[in-house]
């Protein structure tokens, strides 16, 4: 069962003990990501979340990745549009110790100059990787035109110019807005006892905003933009993203969207993967996704294929498309993404890490928690006219094009 404590200055921590494993994943859960910077800051949450590796008051960034390897532990982060995530797994005997060095980052992290300097190169390489790849490339450039006013469409990592000019300053400024109490759920899962919960209360439950003067970021619903980008550099394939808006992640209709996506593009025996892939052989990868923020979401269907081929398949795709939109889903199909769905969210949830993973970002975005039993309820009782009703409303939306082209 989910559990749920406020300290006394509103840091939330949600925890599910697991008494049958032997490990315990703690998450710090910061509601702040690419989405609040300003157009100077575009990157500093991410730069943020690689510095607070790179040393405390007490520990440099050697010492930090040695003492988790002596206790046999995972430390990792990850930062998104809306929030960033430092966490940490390790056998439950060993949680106290994490949970103290994972304070320490939090709190005390020096931001060295001459470390800043050297992760500013890193990041730099990252994004040079990221323009390396094509089916990346494509998903970047379908965001940035699909939601060219709002930060929301912006890359995670940021812009070359302004990670070069970021400053300890800077970081100051950004991290009193966005990682005061406030911001700040810490997620527990695995096998813990209420001692841990209370040496995170002693840690985390009494401090206070560094600068209380600094008021919320301003909430505003991203515009949608519809038209084609097309850029050209000296690859093999030919990659092509369609963009739609879609639901944001507290819609009532979210699990409609789920089986939407497995039935058009999500599994192997969808219809883009069958009518694409295996019956054509068009092409290795094609497949949708869809991802849902607080204020918008996207529903996204990517393809790689040959330059030769290229045609074919975005007639292809375009095809599948009109099929579905004028025949409708079969109760097969909706069986098949139903079980699917069930079946892939059950055995996502096995792990310690999986559970932190569900529960701190429901509480950070949603705000509540669902058990298994009720999940899986709501998933079946989806009725197939409603599944078909969203997908239609979705593909017959603006849509935005992206393409990387190979180099005539």
């Amino acid at each position: 069962m989910i559990q749920k404590y406020i300290c006394s200055n509103g840091v939330r921590i949600v925890h599910e003990k697991m008494p049958y494993v032997k490990s315990v994943a703690v998450g710090l859960w910061v509601h702040a990501g690419s989405a609040d910077e300003t157009a100077e800051q575009e990157g500093i949450a991410h730069f943020i979340e690689h510095m607070l590796f790179k040393g405390t008051e007490s520990r440099n960034a050697r010492m930090i990745a040695e003492q988790f390897d002596q206790i046999g532990g995972d430390l990792n982060a990850f930062t998104s549009k809306e929030m960033t995530c430092y966490y940490t797994t390790v056998l439950s005997h060993h949680a106290s110790y994490a949970l103290t060095i994972l304070s320490d980052m939090f709190f005390h992290s020096v931001f060295d100059e001459e470390e800043m300097e050297k992760e500013k190169s890193v990041i730099l390489d990252e994004i040079s990787s990221v323009e390396d790849m094509p089916d990346e490339d494509v998903d970047e450039r379908l965001w940035a035109a699909m939601f060219p006013d709002d930060s929301i469409g912006k890359p995670v990592g940021g812009r070359s110019e302004t990670i070069k000019r970021f400053t300890k300053e800077m970081v100051d400024e950004f991290m009193a807005r966005n990682y005061g109490p406030d911001k700040l759920v810490i997620s527990i899962a695995g096998n813990y006892d209420v001692r841990l919960i209370k040496l995170i209360e002693a840690h985390f439950g009494t401090y206070q905003s560094k600068n209380s003067t600094i008021g919320p970021n301003e909430m505003h619903l991203p515009n949608f933009a519809a038209k084609q980008t097309i850029k050209t550099k000296d690859i093999e394939q030919a990659h092509i993203a369609f963009g739609y808006p879609s639901l944001p992640a507290t819609h009532d209709r979210i699990y409609e969207l789920s089986l939407f996506d497995s039935i058009l593009g999500g599994t192997m025996s969808s219809r883009l993967f069958q009518e694409v892939r295996e019956n054509r052989g068009l092409a290795y990868s094609v497949y949708t996704y869809y991802s849902a923020y607080e204020n918008a979401g996207g529903f996204v269907i990517y393809c790689g294929t040959s330059p030769e081929n290229f045609q074919e398949t975005y007639q292809t795709i375009e095809q599948v498309i009109a099929e579905l939109l004028h025949d409708g889903l079969t109760d097969k199909e909706l069986r098949n993404a139903k079980e699917q769905l069930k079946g892939s969210f059950v055995l996502g949830l096995e792990n310690s890490e999986s559970r932190m993973y569900r529960n701190g970002r429901n509480e950070l975005v949603i705000g509540m928690h669902q058990t298994i039993e009720q999940v899986v309820e709501r998933i079946e009782l989806v009725e197939k006219r409603s599944v078909y009703r969203l997908g239609q409303q979705v593909l017959t939306s603006a849509r935005f094009t992206s393409i990387v082209d190979p180099e005539k």
